[in-house]
């Protein structure tokens, strides 16, 4: 890969992880309500899940959507189910002396899975693999996947780090209500583009 095109990757990259979408949105709720340390298992789900999902797509997921049309329908539908579930829970998050208690952040696996039905998530993979590996060759698939682990590392930081300063500002526990409502209705909001036609 060549440095104007490996620049060009980890520009797409960086634009892709830190604008707002369903995974930093959650990641905001998250640092808000369980600090960066809790967090850090929703965090590395989404530094290694997505680049695997990546490599896995690029390998030839995209065969599977060639050969059953159904099955997009399938994912979409699973995805806005799933989105619908994570924004009820993030809404009804207890306040943070709670949370310690009862809540808890999503695990690993749990953060990791759901980048499989995160609609964001497949634009971005979609969009990689096409601009960046189109050859589908190891190489390129390693270069992209490496550029969005290293990326990955820099977004999730950022906005868990940015929700548990924002636990600073919202001491009260109306506050935090208030805020993760608010963080539930633009989880679903970040939906509407893949629901859109065309």
């Amino acid at each position: 890969m060549t440095f104007d095109l490996f620049s060009a990757l980890a520009v797409f990259a960086l634009v892709g992880t830190l604008t707002p979408g369903p995974n930093n949105l959650m990641l905001l709720a998250s640092g808000a309500n369980f600090g960066l340390h809790r967090s850090l298992p929703h965090m590395l789900g989404i530094i290694l899940g997505f680049p695997a999902m990546i490599f896995l797509v690029g390998l030839g997921a995209l065969r599977l959507f060639d050969r059953w049309p159904a099955l997009h329908d399938v994912l979409l539908a699973a995805s806005v189910a799933y989105m619908i579930w994570l924004a009820w829970k993030i809404a009804h998050a207890s306040p943070p002396a709670e949370a310690r208690q009862q809540g808890r952040p999503l695990t690993f696996l749990q953060s990791a899975g759901f980048q499989w039905i995160n609609p964001k998530a497949w634009t971005m993979a979609l969009g990689a693999i096409t601009l960046y590996a189109a050859s589908r060759d190891l190489a390129s698939l390693l270069w992209v996947v490496g550029t969005y682990v290293a990326a990955g590392v820099l977004s999730t930081t950022v906005w868990t780090t940015l929700g548990r300063q924002l636990r600073r500002l919202l001491r009260a526990p109306g506050q935090l209500r208030l805020f993760n409502r608010a963080m539930a209705v633009l989880l679903l909001a970040s939906l509407v583009p893949a629901l859109l036609p065309g």
